[in-house]
């Protein structure tokens, strides 16, 4: 049977569908929350991670911003893929740790400060921790395959090795 689903294209089609997940994590998150953190600085920015207790958050509120919408465009665009998922990654781990991680003990961790919230625990940790876990898990994704056929980074690569080819022939 040589359909869709057990044909000899399926890893074509499955490095194409990199796209969505790129799109997903770039266009969907980190380039527009990367924009609010520095367009509402109070909010999401600075003035949030006073709030949680990350340390200088008039310079990491701005910087971890930047970071967001560079990465993100990166991501979006397919161009140095698996290095954009790098600062995100941490990103990612450090929002777990400053916010997931008081929710799930109930009180103040190390320099984090615990939200108010209606209960706490492991339950609310991971209703609060599941938007944060499916963007990890993506950028792990995308950090281990790449950004996928339809990107900058493939076509580099196509080029490069099209580039290799003519010059071996031509030896």
């Amino acid at each position: 049977m040589n359909s869709v689903f057990f044909g000899g294209h399926e890893a074509r089609a499955c490095a194409s569908a990199t796209i969505f997940i790129r799109l997903a994590v770039g266009l969907a998150v980190f380039f527009p929350e990367g924009l609010q953190k520095l367009l509402f600085a109070d909010i999401l920015g600075a003035g949030r991670f006073t709030g949680i207790g990350i340390p200088l958050p008039g310079f990491f509120g701005p910087f971890v911003g930047v970071v967001e919408i560079l990465c993100g465009l990166m991501i979006i665009f397919g161009i140095g893929t698996r290095l954009a998922t790098i600062p995100l990654i941490i990103t990612m781990c450090v929002a777990l740790l400053s916010t997931k991680l008081p929710i799930l003990l109930g009180h103040d961790w190390w320099i984090f400060h615990v939200s108010e919230m209606g209960r706490y625990g492991f339950w609310s940790a991971q209703h609060e921790a599941r938007a944060d876990m499916v963007m990890l898990l993506s950028l792990m994704f995308l950090f281990i395959t790449g950004a996928g056929r339809w990107s900058f980074d493939h076509w580099l690569w196509a080029r490069q090795n099209a580039r290799l080819g003519a010059s071996s022939t031509n030896s």
